[in-house]
């Protein structure tokens, strides 16, 4: 080797995956923002219930609750995320990323149907606005006792008309 060659070492594990981990995140926080724009995400950060057809496959629900005895009292995000505020951004969170996933794969029921989760959501909700009929404290899971029908089970064209 003469004096004025040069080594060239290859970099150690540590940079290859310094480097391996930016590619990475680079490639799911692109695909995540490519994602968020392309199913017009900052939409869903509003109240409006028409963002809620952004997706073909809620107009249905949506004309359902323009009929409905709740279209000028509550909107999609009245029934559907917890009336805090902590418990509603957590809500709409963990919908944003599942029905993300779901429309994103093509791997949803049509028609919908709500997950058991998100029905205890909506029965929550339900018992915010209406606490002056019922008052869940102690009274069991849904207000009324344990073994009780969940309001929707009698009142089932509230939120949505002709369902």
């Amino acid at each position: 080797m003469n004096e004025g060659d040069r080594v060239i070492r290859a970099p150690s594990r540590p940079a290859r995956l310094a480097v391996v981990a930016t590619l990475l995140f680079g490639a799911v926080s692109g695909l995540g923002a490519f994602t968020f724009v392309y199913g017009q995400g900052a939409s869903y950060l509003v109240d409006d219930p028409v963002s809620c057809t952004n997706c073909h496959i809620m107009q249905e629900h949506f004309d359902s609750w323009l009929a409905s005895s709740h279209e000028n009292v509550a909107t999609c995000n009245d029934c559907h995320l917890r009336p805090h505020p902590i418990g509603k951004w957590l809500t709409k969170a963990d919908n944003g990323f599942f029905h993300s996933w779901a429309f994103t794969t093509g791997d949803y029921p049509d028609p919908l149907r709500i997950k058991p989760r998100n029905r205890a959501v909506t029965q929550e909700a339900c018992l915010h606005c209406h606490a002056d009929v019922f008052h869940p404290e102690g009274q069991g899971a849904n207000g009324m006792g344990d073994d009780a029908p969940l309001c929707v089970h009698c009142h089932t064209g509230v939120g949505h008309a002709h369902r």
